[in-house]
């Protein structure tokens, strides 16, 4: 078939693509900054369109030849308004898709006899806006466990992270997670069904505290779950995800929400349409997810995803602090990209690495990401993939990578290396840039500046070092 899916730079949409290539399909991928696919490997099998579901003039011819397209797409991290903006999008999408025979939307299990969350309501609503206009299969789905995905992240860091916890009494209410290989084997499969109304998938039912204890047990680790009845807001319940996991208090606030109802499948639809999907148990799902780790083999990550904020252009404009570095490395500029791409996550920054661990710690305790976000990988990047609290802006390879904070600052802020050949060796240009917001923000870079100064300075240098070196670990 001919299939359009949104939300290719997502989690779920960047590992569904190459699958629906093996699988003999023609995709066009619709993204709102092409640039963002830059290094998948499947980038160069698909046609990519620009495009942005919030804006319905840029959507027309989209659609053209398209059989089926899938929608997973959603802003939920995005503010208050986030159903608005879903809504919208939505409307736009049945617009234009008027003539696709089959639209096939991933959204969220509903509590039975409840208060439903926000979020979920707006996944519902989303799932019933497109069934309503086209022939749709909307398959809900609880937390997904993969290697990356959000779910597990949070999981997994609270288990680690704490070995005695005090929990709020909804870790005792039963939800069904399903691993990623199942969700996914279900969307390419729904393409030989054709439209099939709501399906209800997932796995083992187990409670958050049984999801918690069996990781526990899969790491060999010992924890003590303690449940008070007391009713913790989901605000309070997220800022302290937010602090311990690295999942930002945006993307906690909807999981805990989420999670604060039982939440089951009603699998019998989805076996009678499926008979040759077995959901895997959520033991095997969470071992699975364990080895990809291992073996830094995780296709996409819930950090990588399209935030909903507008991409900032990286100007020499007025108003712009810039802090320019120069070195020459006596090494090719393929060595110099390779240890700047490696700068971040376990490996840290190279010089300093305390001052970073200060200042993402700092991060946190004002609801930024600090450094905990990591990176999905230790020696490769991708356009829109996250960096501790900075994000993947630009990439190519061997001569520029941009990052853009994401930090809790009082302007903008970039670091970029450029890595140019010269006279054997490379050019390497280290640019700090700073946007100030108001007086705050030009107070905050001046009274860093002796900081950013000495920590800037090691850095560049720490890169020639390793280069030539080839050794591009942290000192």
């Amino acid at each position: 078939m001919h299939v359009l899916v949104t939300g290719a730079t997502g989690y779920i949409g960047g590992r569904l693509t190459p699958r629906l290539l093996r699988a003999g399909h023609t995709v066009r991928v619709l993204a709102r900054n092409p640039s963002r696919l830059a290094g998948r490997p499947w980038v160069g099998q698909v046609e990519v369109v620009q495009g942005d579901l919030l804006d319905r003039k840029c959507l027309d011819g989209v659609f053209d030849q398209i059989d089926a397209a899938y929608y997973l797409v959603h802003s939920m991290t995005s503010g208050p308004d986030f159903a608005r903006r879903d809504r919208q999008a939505a409307t736009n999408f049945v617009d234009a898709a008027a003539e696709v025979r089959h639209v096939v939307y991933l959204g969220g299990l509903q509590p039975v006899g409840a208060k439903v969350s926000r979020h979920l309501r707006s996944r519902a609503e989303i799932g019933a806006i497109l069934a309503e206009h086209l022939p749709t299969t909307e398959f809900r789905a609880g937390p997904i466990i993969g290697s990356g995905s959000a779910s597990f992240e949070m999981l997994r860091y609270l288990t680690e992270r704490l070995p005695v916890m005090i929990a709020p009494h909804w870790v005792r209410n039963q939800i069904q997670p399903i691993a990623v290989r199942d969700v996914l084997a279900y969307l390419v499969e729904a393409l030989h069904r054709g439209p099939s109304r709501v399906v209800e998938i997932g796995s083992d039912r187990l409670t958050y505290m049984e999801m918690m204890k069996v990781y526990a047990r899969v790491r060999n680790l010992h924890r003590a779950i303690l449940t008070i009845p007391a009713v913790l807001p989901a605000r309070l319940g997220a800022r302290f995800i937010s602090l311990v996991t690295p999942i930002p208090n945006a993307l906690a606030r909807p999981l805990v929400e989420g999670m604060s109802r039982p939440l089951g499948a009603d699998q019998a639809w989805a076996r009678q349409l499926f008979p040759e999907i077995s959901p895997i148990s959520y033991e095997k799902a969470v071992r699975l997810a364990l080895c990809r780790i291992r073996e830094q083999a995780v296709e996409t990550r819930w950090s990588g995803a399209l935030n909903d904020m507008p991409a900032y252009e990286f100007q020499d404009r007025q108003g712009l602090i810039r802090e320019v570095r120069s070195l020459h490395v006596d090494a090719p500029p393929e060595a110099v990209f390779r240890v700047v791409s490696g700068l971040g996550g376990e490996r840290g920054w190279l010089t300093w690495n305390w001052a970073w661990r200060i200042r993402g710690q700092m991060d946190r305790l004002l609801g930024g990401p600090g450094l905990r976000r990591g990176r999905r990988d230790p020696t490769e990047l991708l356009a829109g993939e996250t960096v501790d609290f900075w994000r993947v802006e630009r990439i190519e390879r061997p001569n520029i990578l941009r990052l853009r904070a994401e930090a809790k600052l009082p302007g903008k802020a970039w670091l970029q290396w450029e890595a140019t050949s010269e006279k054997g060796g490379t050019r390497l240009i280290q640019t700090a840039s700073f946007v100030p917001t108001g007086l705050s923000g030009a107070l905050y870079w001046y009274m860093l500046y002796p900081f950013h100064k000495l920590i800037f300075t090691d850095m560049i240098e720490a890169i020639g070092r390793n280069a030539m070196q080839g050794v591009p670990q942290s000192r």
